[in-house]
């Protein structure tokens, strides 16, 4: 009989890692994982989720210190560096860190620090920084090892003034004017975050429009928002080349067009982190991103292999990693059905924030199905005026016959948390799912989810108008 270490092991601890190793010990099996840095929680910790948010937060507080005029009784409007908002972003991940390595002590999970690497199907060397290897065995493991910014083999990311989303949470200087190249949600946020501190940023987006899978309406009004904060937005470029100098950089576009700025922060895809990790040993193969391709149980084309978190590729969120880390460490135990993530809804957190779930209005008009819209601005609510954060809208998309909600598209303070609400209403099933439901519910008062009530109304009125 072969004799394993663990019943499972996560390799890479950020938050698919965590959850498959948490799931695993609750139902009585031996976990560990293993993480190449010194410290637990992955990207998410310490270069995407909680660090970029932090920053996000503390701008949104400069703003609201700046543009209120009650403030100016107690001080004139302030200015923060880059370097001194990222040492907010240190004391959150610290505690986070601790947390989080709790939870592993907590439930015996042994974590194990170095670099793992296939052996054979259920064997892994682990090698630290001192040169000592390690080898463990397990039943099964979980690959959560998490992605990284592409780099392209053109741009020296070595040259002090050019960034990726990791490397510029090391910025030890306040630019004057960033380029930034590649307007998915990690560069609209980071656009948002810059320009909120006074930084003259140009936004460049191959595609036609911001955020193409969000409702129009709303990636319209991001457009607007990040417009009127100063953001130079270049739509429909690439560039041919990159120049860096002691000084400056210039982005060569395709079109003709050079850019100059301070310093470029590429942000334009990423890169699954499988390239250390002896898949060939094991019989598994990647796509040209780095991403390992997995069944609906998370499973790879190895049996008791199985991958979860942004090592698959997208969705590419924490919250979407959480879960497909616990589904993937149930299916590793013999569980037959498992979750297989796809309700999750949109969080990005530019300023001000989006959140939406369910379909577009676009995608319901190419499918021919009938709907009608109900809106709610902020500004038309007593809670978004007392906190003076009143822009803003809640759009509800429902069947104009069945009223059954479509989709639930936010853009404004909160988003991320209103959102919620319609996605548990959506989620109902056996008639619950209707606008009717928003009508027939009382909301506290004042509060940003009483919006539901008004856009319900506004969509029901238009019915009957």
């Amino acid at each position: 009989m072969d004799h394993f270490d663990y019943d499972l092991i996560a390799i890479g601890s950020g938050p698919a890692g965590e959850s498959a190793t948490l799931n695993a010990a609750k139902h009585d099996r031996s976990a560990a994982v293993i993480e190449r840095n010194h410290w637990v929680g992955g990207a998410c910790t310490h270069h995407g989720t909680i660090p970029s948010k932090v920053l996000r937060h503390a701008v949104k507080e400069l703003v609201r210190f700046n543009t209120n005029p009650m403030f100016r009784d107690i001080g004139e409007p302030q200015s923060l560096s880059f370097p001194r908002l990222l040492t907010s972003a240190e004391a959150v991940i610290r505690r986070q860190v601790k947390m989080r390595s709790k939870f592993y002590h907590r439930n015996r999970i042994d974590v194990l620090h170095g670099q793992a690497r296939f052996v054979d199907p259920h064997t892994v060397e682990v090698s630290q920084a001192d040169g000592a290897v390690d080898r463990y065995r397990a039943r099964s493991f979980v690959v959560t090892t998490g992605a990284r910014p592409y780099h392209p083999v053109d741009i020296d990311f070595s040259h002090p003034r050019i960034y990726d989303s990791d490397s510029i949470l090391r910025m030890q200087h306040t630019p004057r004017k960033i380029l930034i190249y590649g307007a998915g949600v990690i560069g609209c946020e980071y656009a948002s975050v810059f320009s909120g501190i006074g930084v003259k940023v140009e936004l460049i987006n191959s595609r036609d429009r911001l955020l193409e899978f969000l409702d129009d309406e709303i990636s319209d009004a991001l457009s607007y928002h990040l417009r009127d904060n100063g953001v130079m937005m270049r739509h429909r470029e690439t560039y041919s080349r990159v120049e860096a100098g002691p000084d400056h950089v210039t982005v060569h576009l395709r079109s003709g067009k050079r850019l100059h700025g301070d310093c470029l922060l590429f942000c334009n895809g990423r890169t699954g982190n499988t390239d250390h990790l002896g898949l060939e040993n094991v019989g598994l193969e990647t796509d040209h991103r780095g991403y390992i391709d997995v069944n609906q149980h998370y499973q790879t084309a190895v049996e008791h292999i199985f991958a979860a978190g942004d090592v698959i590729g997208a969705p590419s969120l924490a919250s979407a990693a959480y879960d497909q880390g616990r589904a993937a460490a149930a299916s590793a135990r013999g569980k037959e059905h498992c979750r297989f993530v796809t309700d999750v809804p949109t969080g990005i957190y530019t300023i001000p924030e989006i959140s939406s779930v369910g379909r577009t209005e676009r995608e319901l008009t190419e499918a021919n199905v009938p709907y009608e819209v109900g809106r709610a601005f902020f500004k038309e609510t007593a809670r978004a005026q007392i906190s003076g954060e009143d822009v803003g809208m809640l759009k509800l998309l429902f069947h104009p016959e069945t009223l059954e909600i479509l989709g639930v598209h936010c853009f404004g303070a909160e988003a991320t948390e209103i959102i919620h609400i319609g996605q548990a209403i959506l989620q109902q099933k056996h008639g619950g799912n209707t606008v009717r439901y928003f009508i027939n519910t009382t909301f506290n008062y004042p509060t940003m989810a009483e919006a539901y009530r008004i856009a319900a109304l506004n969509g029901l009125n238009r019915l009957h108008s």
